[in-house]
């Protein structure tokens, strides 16, 4: 670990803050397992008991509140769509806000978040953590938000939320089951390539170094208590102004997206130009955990040419309109397009691969 980016501490510090700390790990670790074991580990699992028999009811969400037909008109549709995407999404959201909001806690109660020395550590730091999150590109957003503020490595945040909708080991179980070995082998490199190219896609942030106060005298246990929770609450409000709006402005514009797509035009005599077209679309659209893999096999199986379900299913999970435009605002606007760019013309390739060895 970085022992470098660490300034000394004197003991004093260390026991009024020991609590605080313990508090937002508790707080942390007892979020994402509700969250695991009540909801989305069961969900994944059922998806991949469903196998080929697995049903996507909306245009760009598992869910359907709404229902959807192509007599309405094109802002009926929309709305519709994007209501729907935000219903499949919420459980999603009901674990990244309060779990980034823990998280930003933790961040507050030490004077610096720790981090390894070389790029190699903090990706395959962030890579590693990401894979169990079991959130989608979108949900993952708010919690690499609260990681970026709290001062972690750019690096290891980006391969977080690469890393949770594109290696989840259930995730990547469907993919296997459901498609033949070299599709979905191709649904594990181009994200693995990703990441590997992470150091030339996004700079690494200086360590944040925050001097540790300490009082005269260590406050009641009553009034820290209700001090953790204050700062807990006021993070969880702070990271939901930040995150709402841009999460609803995602589901109408990749609503309008996959409504203004004919749902012929996957089906028109395939072609390199086209390869890149459905790539860069992947790329953008905004899609729950685990849509890629079912969406894809859905098109898969309804005959859209292969090198076109390649390109999707390789762009549709590491990155999306909605995380883009979030790292963009707080990294720059450079990096979201270099990660853009990346992503797209990954599936690109992929999909052109398919294309010319059919």
């Amino acid at each position: 670990m970085n022992a470098t980016a660490q300034l000394p501490v004197s003991s004093p510090a260390l026991p009024r803050r020991s609590l605080e700390t313990a508090l937002a790990v508790l707080l942390a670790v007892s979020i994402a397992l509700v969250f695991w074991s009540q909801q989305r580990y069961p969900a994944l699992l059922k998806k991949m008991h469903s196998g080929t028999a697995i049903q996507v009811k909306g245009a760009i969400s598992f869910d359907a509140l709404l229902k959807t037909t192509p007599q309405m008109p094109l802002p009926q549709r929309v709305l519709r769509t994007g209501v729907n995407w935000l219903y499949t999404n919420r459980f999603g959201m009901y674990f990244a806000l309060p779990f980034g909001a823990a998280m930003m806690t933790l961040f507050a109660a030490s004077a610096t978040p720790r981090r390894f020395n070389s790029a190699a550590g903090n990706i395959a730091c962030g890579a590693i953590a990401g894979a169990p999150l079991g959130v989608c590109t979108n949900c993952a957003t708010p919690i690499g938000q609260s990681l970026l503020i709290g001062g972690a490595s750019t690096r290891l945040t980006v391969a977080a939320m690469i890393s949770s909708p594109s290696f989840n080991p259930v995730v990547l179980a469907m993919a296997f089951v459901l498609f033949p070995l070299p599709i979905a082998l191709a649904r594990v490199i181009v994200p693995l390539l990703l990441l590997l190219a992470l150091p030339l896609l996004v700079a690494e942030n200086r360590p944040t170094v925050r001097p540790l106060t300490i009082p005269l005298e260590v406050p009641p246990l009553p009034q820290r208590l209700f001090a953790f929770a204050t700062v807990f609450f006021r993070n969880l409000l702070r990271l939901t102004l930040a995150t709402l709006p841009w999460m609803v402005l995602a589901a109408f514009i990749g609503a309008l997206a996959a409504e203004l797509i004919p749902s012929y035009a996957t089906h028109v005599p395939v072609s390199a130009l086209g390869v890149v077209v459905v790539a860069i679309f992947g790329t953008v659209l905004p899609v729950p955990m685990a849509l890629d893999v079912a969406l894809a096999f859905l098109l898969y199986h309804a005959g859209v040419p292969t090198p076109y379900v390649v390109a999707l299913l390789c762009t549709l999970g590491p990155v999306s309109v909605y995380s883009i435009s979030a790292l963009s605002k707080q990294l720059g606007r450079g990096t979201g397009f270099r990660l853009a760019g990346a992503t797209a013309f990954l599936g690109a390739v992929a999909g052109l691969i398919a294309l010319y060895h059919r």
